[in-house]
């Protein structure tokens, strides 16, 4: 998987038009990993839901099992700033910081749960490793995000071909399965639903030769609009000098339009 960092961009849609926008970047090299991630809404959700958020996560891949190091996120919530940084000691997430240092509506996470656990964005790279290795989706993890915990459990599903719409990408991807369970940091005005299995169904598949399997499109349940589906749109890679300016801005090194289903076969 190592090579040149790679930039995805995907559009999601709920209740029949495009909500946000998330942008991706990816560097892995023998020691280490780096993933970024942008999200926007975009349309009449930016009207209601705000500017949206930035994440970063940072570690090692050891014996394909991702070890992070760092994880951060900055977004706002109800026109606050919500700020999280998250070091990993032996394994283990220590919060450096938080704001608001605590949040009332919600209840904390029992440490039992933040034991062994890692972010989603580590957790998704290591899914990309293990199906370059072995062809299957089969994993799960504990994940912690500074307010809430989870377990995931992914399994391999079957080889789809994905028509194209809207010029988004198009070819056969491997269908993964993600079961994922909410476990601490509930909202206190949760409905029971909340706490149930939810699932998010991945189609994986490498966009382009010698890029890592990504996402090329998702499902996952919504909160408000019903359940959303996530488009890949772009992608490309962009050499490693212009990676750290070009983060997060589409305005940065231009992204290849993805290829047909020629290209995309895993």
């Amino acid at each position: 998987m190592a090579g040149e960092p790679v930039r995805a961009v995907y559009g999601v849609h709920g209740g029949g038009m495009q909500i946000a926008q998330i942008e991706v970047m990816l560097e892995l090299t023998p020691s280490a990993y780096s993933i970024d991630s942008r999200f926007r809404f975009t349309g009449l959700a930016s009207w209601f839901a705000g500017n949206g958020s930035t994440a970063q996560a940072t570690g090692v891949l050891r014996q394909g099992k991702a070890q992070p190091r760092h994880f951060s996120s900055y977004g706002h919530w109800r026109g606050e700033p919500r700020t999280m940084a998250i070091e990993y000691q032996g394994g283990q997430p220590r919060i450096q910081k938080q704001l608001p240092a605590t949040d009332p509506d919600r209840e904390p996470v029992p440490t039992s749960f933040q034991h062994a656990s890692v972010d989603a964005l580590s957790a998704l790279l290591e899914l990309s490793h293990g199906l370059g290795a072995t062809g299957r989706c089969e994993g799960e993890a504990a994940l912690f995000d500074g307010r809430r915990s989870a377990r995931i459990v992914s399994r391999t599903d079957r080889f789809e071909m994905l028509p194209q719409w809207r010029g988004t990408w198009s070819g056969q991807a491997l269908r993964c399965t993600i079961t994922a369970t909410q476990t601490g940091g509930f909202r206190r005005d949760d409905r029971e639903a909340t706490r149930e299995p939810q699932e998010i169904a991945l189609w994986m598949a490498r966009p382009a030769s010698g890029m890592p399997f990504l996402p090329v499109r998702f499902t996952m349940p919504g909160r408000w609009l019903g359940p959303l589906t996530g488009y890949l749109l772009e992608t490309g890679t962009i050499p490693a000098s212009a990676s750290s300016s070009n983060l997060g801005s589409s305005a940065g090194a231009p992204a290849i339009r993805t290829p047909g289903a020629s290209e995309g076969s895993p």
